[in-house]
């Protein structure tokens, strides 16, 4: 194959296009006169950080636990303490080691969103493996919790070239993995309106690039507390000025320690503070943004 700075035109247009932003699906009010719509969402790997690359450590393993054990009833208490319903984007291996977390928060009005097998990372694997993985999952998910997944985000928000067309195949509401934006948009496959909902990510929304550690790499934290919680909350302000979408990404094994909790804690209390922001799960913002708009459904 030759080099990228050998392609044509015709080369890389067609692989910038495969997966692409479409038309904005920021509405033009939300729910209840909010001036801002709030979607956190929780990771909730465990173990299959270290099981997805061969399981060769028991401490990571362990790690990973320390985010059911503790971090996941930390975070749920916080939650309840500010009535605010979020997503939980889970591994079918981490919901099957864990059935109850998974049972307990549907049961307490969350979401439970897919977030790959065992945390694979799509571009590693072929597209056939892929899209069982992804419908086994779903089962899985659903079986667990009687409510069929909805929505994803592919583990490691790695998109492989198959993943938007299985995701099609499913016909998901919504994706919450790519960056294209701050606010909602319709994801377009080779330029093609999908009918799929993006929640976009972003790094800097994101708690595990400011705490993760690995003693073996380069990796490692760098950034206190207090100063995640001011990114965090300038984020928030940002969108609320804009009257957009505040996404958040956090990690039961990352934030779900005494030192960090607060983080969670004080970004909602000035959250409510506001009075005017609609904190909802993805599958909720999505949809609405879905109505809002008149979107037709994924094919």
């Amino acid at each position: 194959m030759s080099e990228p700075h050998d392609w044509d035109e015709s080369t890389w247009r067609t692989r910038v296009e495969q997966v692409r932003a479409g038309r904005n699906l920021l509405p033009q009010s939300w729910p209840n006169g909010a001036r801002c719509a709030v979607a956190l969402s929780f990771d909730s790997d465990h173990e299959t950080n270290e099981l997805r690359d061969g399981a060769t450590s028991l401490a990571r393993l362990s790690w990973g636990e320390y985010g059911a054990r503790r971090g996941i009833p930390r975070i749920r208490h916080v939650l309840d303490k500010h009535s605010a319903k979020a997503s939980f984007f889970v591994p079918a291996v981490s919901a099957l080691l864990h059935p109850e977390e998974q049972r307990m928060l549907a049961d307490e009005g969350h979401e439970i969103g897919l977030h790959g097998w065992i945390h694979e990372r799509n571009t590693q694997v072929p597209p056939a493996v892929e899209r069982d993985l992804m419908l086994r999952a779903s089962d899985m998910l659903e079986r667990l919790t009687g409510i069929r997944p909805v929505g994803m985000r592919t583990p490691s928000w790695d998109y492989s070239d198959a993943t938007l067309s299985i995701a099609r195949e499913m016909d998901l509401l919504y994706d919450s993995s790519l960056f294209s934006d701050d606010d909602p948009y319709e994801i377009l496959d080779r330029g093609q309106p999908t009918g799929i909902v993006e929640l976009p990510v972003e790094w800097i929304r994101d708690d595990a690039v400011y705490f993760m550690m690995n003693r073996h790499g380069a990796q490692r934290p760098y950034t206190p507390p207090e100063a995640v919680l001011d990114i965090f909350r300038r984020e928030f302000d940002g969108a609320r000025d804009e009257g957009g979408l505040f996404l958040l990404t956090m990690h039961p094994h990352v934030t779900g320690y005494r030192s960090r909790i607060f983080i969670l804690d004080e970004l909602l209390s000035h959250i409510r503070a506001t009075g005017d922001a609609w904190i909802a799960t993805h599958a909720e913002i999505a949809q609405y943004c879905a109505d809002q708009a008149q979107l037709k459904g994924p094919r």
